[in-house]
């Protein structure tokens, strides 16, 4: 059967491929189903579904939220969007916003460390690939490799951007009830992207999913490659008594970005089944 992909990012945000191209290379490693989930932006969406009709790929319209969350990060996947919604055109303004002002206190707390960068030359560095407003920590760490900083961009996240370090800046992202508002007058299903990134130990991750399920949020990415395979069981098994639906996904970048994630490929480098489109998410859209 064809494998299904429920989670990936092209250059509308901050993947490697364009979205006809990340279609293309779906089409090729022998995807069916694809959705496009790029960070707090839906601009890839025209593209990606046109180039899907040409492939013959049943494409899902998605979007990959950041929500305000205190420890961690929260990220809401919608997926099935139908038309954007005047609460979601309102809420990625707002976000893109936020998104700008992050970079620029981040590039300017490393200058003031010494290193030899300013914002204006990192918008120079992306060309005309980026749009100021999606550009983010990996773009920061790809300029900061061209200025021969550091090695690669993980040496970049690891020393400079991750949390922990000096130079970190939190993102100020969306009220989980304004993000699951936009999804759902948008026609879409809220999904709970990659749960354990909320850093919420096993012993509490029940009831706050609980709380978000509460929220509204309907679904939880029980699969997803930067989780171990025995927790990414544990997590649909806990889904399904919680009431959410499940989903598989890749969290694509592209290989000069994430080498490690394969389109169609989830944790354990497992082929996703179809069952997650057909099953879970279909039947609900």
């Amino acid at each position: 059967m064809p494998m299904v992909d429920l989670h990936t990012h092209s250059t509308a945000s901050d993947g490697e491929k364009s979205p006809s191209q990340l279609v293309l290379c779906a089409k090729e490693s022998g995807l069916g189903v694809l959705a496009l989930t790029d960070h707090d932006t839906v601009d890839g969406l025209e593209e990606a579904a046109e180039a899907a009709k040409e492939a013959g790929i049943v494409f899902v319209p998605g979007i990959e939220l950041n929500i305000q969350w205190p420890t961690g990060e929260f990220h809401l996947l919608g997926l099935g969007l139908k038309e954007i919604s005047a609460s979601m055109k309102g809420l990625l303004a707002s976000l893109k916003y936020n998104r700008i002002e992050r970079n620029k206190k981040i590039l300017a707390a490393l200058a003031n460390d010494g290193l030899e960068v300013t914002y204006e030359e990192f918008l120079q560095s992306q060309g005309t690939v980026h749009r100021e407003d999606t550009l983010g920590r990996p773009h920061i760490a790809a300029y900061m490799v061209q200025k021969n900083i550091v090695k690669n961009r993980q040496k970049a996240f690891d020393k400079y951007l991750s949390k922990g370090t000096p130079f970190f800046v939190d993102f100020e992202g969306a009220e989980l009830t304004a993000g699951v508002k936009a999804v759902l007058d948008s026609g879409g299903l809220p999904v709970i992207a990659h749960p354990l990134s909320l850093y919420v130990g096993w012993g509490k991750i029940e009831e706050v999913l609980r709380g978000i399920k509460a929220a509204g949020v309907q679904g939880l990415e029980a699969w997803h490659p930067g989780a171990k395979e025995n927790d990414c069981r544990r997590l649909e098994k806990m889904a399904k008594e919680l009431g959410f639906f499940a989903t598989a996904g890749s969290d694509y970048h592209g290989p000069n970005v994430r080498a490690d994630r394969k389109l169609g490929r989830t944790a354990g480098g497992y082929k996703i089944d179809d069952r997650y489109y057909y099953e879970e998410l279909l039947p609900r859209l």
